[in-house]
């Protein structure tokens, strides 16, 4: 099942979801897609990837959780996430097995910046990563926590850089991001933001691990402005050489999905 957060600072729109623990087509875009092997999915239902991906435009998935809970359609990497705090007593057994089952990169906290996720603040997160992801590094490349797109000193990439500044020995990898708003002019230019910061760090990629319009963030709305926004954006981070991977919200039904099948919007996001 899945939860969602609303928070508006400085104008922006962050829109957030978890998962509970235990157009037109064209010639060009089309290769584009296919060909980077960036586009993953995120789900809450493993059964639902294989639709999503059975043209072989899904390379990964993740379900925000630390354990893949079904069956991925071969080919699909799942990446592991310690959501948060409510998961730290399972954690080291659930992801010793993940890593041997060929997991390679461990995702971080879902939206620490924000109250009603993983909530933590800077300082408070890079203890936790510290002591329960980075000592797996080694056996994976290391995800920052994902952070939203809000504005203001505690949120979004200035909640991400005091987090970086705090980690510096926490041996990172990648940085991840989330984005809800209004256009992909305004998405383009966040994601061109978070790549600056992960340079400035030294990371090696940016991920952007939820990202969708405001207005389709509940099942069955506004496919057809998804469908124009994804057959913009999708090319462009494609050709983005400092976005690693990213995951569209989300692989369920009125969303990417529709009756079994790809919605309009599944349609743009996997062709």
């Amino acid at each position: 099942m899945v939860s969602f957060t609303q928070l508006l600072t400085a104008g922006l729109l962050a829109t957030s979801a978890m998962a509970l623990p235990h157009a037109h087509k064209h010639t060009h875009k089309h290769v584009s897609k296919r060909t980077t092997g960036k586009r993953g999915a995120a789900y809450n239902d493993a059964s639902t990837v294989q639709s999503l991906g059975n043209n072989g435009s899904i390379s990964w998935a993740y379900d925000w959780n630390m354990v893949a809970d079904g069956d991925l359609p071969s080919g699909v990497e799942f990446v592991p996430m310690l959501w948060g705090s409510k998961m730290f007593g399972e954690w080291f057994s659930s992801i010793e097995t993940v890593l041997s089952s060929g997991a390679s990169y461990i995702m971080g906290f879902n939206e620490p910046d924000m109250s009603s996720q993983a909530n933590m603040g800077p300082s408070e997160a890079a203890k936790h990563y510290t002591k329960y992801i980075s000592p797996f590094s080694g056996k994976a490349k290391l995800v920052t926590p994902a952070v939203t797109n809000g504005g203001g000193d505690s949120v979004g990439l200035n909640w991400m850089a005091s987090f970086l500044d705090e980690c510096s020995d926490c041996k990172l990898s990648v940085l991840a991001v989330h984005w809800y708003g209004e256009s992909a002019d305004e998405f383009k230019s966040f994601v061109q933001k978070a790549t600056k910061v992960a340079e400035e760090y030294g990371l090696e990629e940016t991920w952007v691990t939820e990202f969708a319009l405001s207005t389709a963030t509940t099942a069955n709305s506004d496919m057809e402005s998804s469908a124009e926004f994804l057959n913009e954006v999708i090319p462009w981070l494609d050709s983005q050489s400092g976005v690693g991977r990213y995951a569209y919200f989300m692989c369920a039904d009125g969303y990417l999905l529709e009756g079994g099948g790809l919605s309009v919007s599944g349609k743009a996001y996997t062709y």
